[in-house]
């Protein structure tokens, strides 16, 4: 505990800085948003956060396990303003940010569950592979309501998918590779009722977008179609049988963007669920 009572004086101070300066001290909290980085993650997660900007206020914890067996832990906490359209004063979101080594990242519970923010939806964003099977991510998956990862991070696909599938009954659990297919399964979607009969699928783009295409295709006809594809690092193309499918308009959502979108949601997704359980 006392590592989260140091965090508690770092906020309060913040605070009572902030009242001092004369600053607008509007505080919102939608939210905890927990964010998992190693070292290697980190820079990217940090841009996808500031690119959220004012569309989801909420208390952040940035946690980040360290190398090594001996056992540290160390916190820094800020304040992030962001300026709101409409409203005079700045809104001000808690960010804390929390490294541990040893002993003290293989149970990261103990530290997060006081920090979050009691009668508001908590969301884990995990980058890179889960660590399956172990109390990290079993903490993690019992402290947290929504868990959001990016199958594309992953090695040993589509295999990894049926651990993914396990997780259904704990919490509520979306991919952003999945979210990066829904313009193409628009398009799909839009030559029914004639992709009833396709048995095959040809993809050109990264693993996981592939597969989980082909999984929600499956899932949707209720039968197997055949999956063969090219590599390419975005989803630049799809065909069904021997028909290309159109292209879907306009640029590609950028990772806040795709994040953002996944933090509106607090319940489970019944048709990722399928498809992922399709992929196999």
């Amino acid at each position: 505990m006392g590592v989260v009572s140091e965090i508690e004086r770092q906020l309060a101070e913040l605070r009572c800085r902030k009242l001092e300066q004369g600053d607008a001290d509007l505080r919102t909290s939608t939210m905890t948003h927990v964010i998992w980085a190693s070292p290697r993650w980190l820079p990217k997660s940090r841009a996808v956060f500031a690119g959220l900007e004012e569309l989801h206020p909420a208390r952040t914890i940035f946690f980040i396990p360290q190398p090594g067996a001996h056992t540290r832990m160390s916190a820094r906490a800020s304040l992030k303003k962001t300026p709101v359209s409409g409203i005079s004063r700045e809104v001000f979101s808690e960010v804390i940010e929390l490294r541990a080594a040893g002993k003290a990242k293989q149970h990261p519970a103990s530290i997060v569950l006081p920090l979050l923010i009691s009668d508001l939806p908590a969301f884990c964003r995990w980058r890179g592979e889960l660590p399956w099977g172990t109390t990290q991510l079993d903490e993690i998956v019992t402290a947290c309501d929504r868990l959001v990862v990016d199958s594309d991070e992953w090695p040993g696909l589509p295999e990894r998918y049926h651990r993914l599938a396990s997780l259904f009954e704990r919490i509520a659990v979306s991919d952003l590779a999945f979210a990066r297919t829904l313009p193409w399964r628009i398009r799909l979607a839009e030559l029914w009722p004639g992709v009833r009969d396709v048995t095959r699928l040809r993809v050109e783009g990264p693993r996981a977008e592939a597969h989980l295409l082909a999984g929600w295709l499956r899932s949707r006809l209720r039968r197997q179609i055949r999956l063969s594809r090219r590599s390419a690092p975005t989803l630049r193309a799809v065909w069904v049988d021997r028909e290309q499918v159109q292209a879907p308009p306009g640029p590609e959502r950028t990772p806040s963007e795709l994040l953002s979108g996944e933090l509106n949601v607090l319940g489970r997704d019944p048709i990722f669920e399928a498809a992922v359980r399709a992929t196999l």
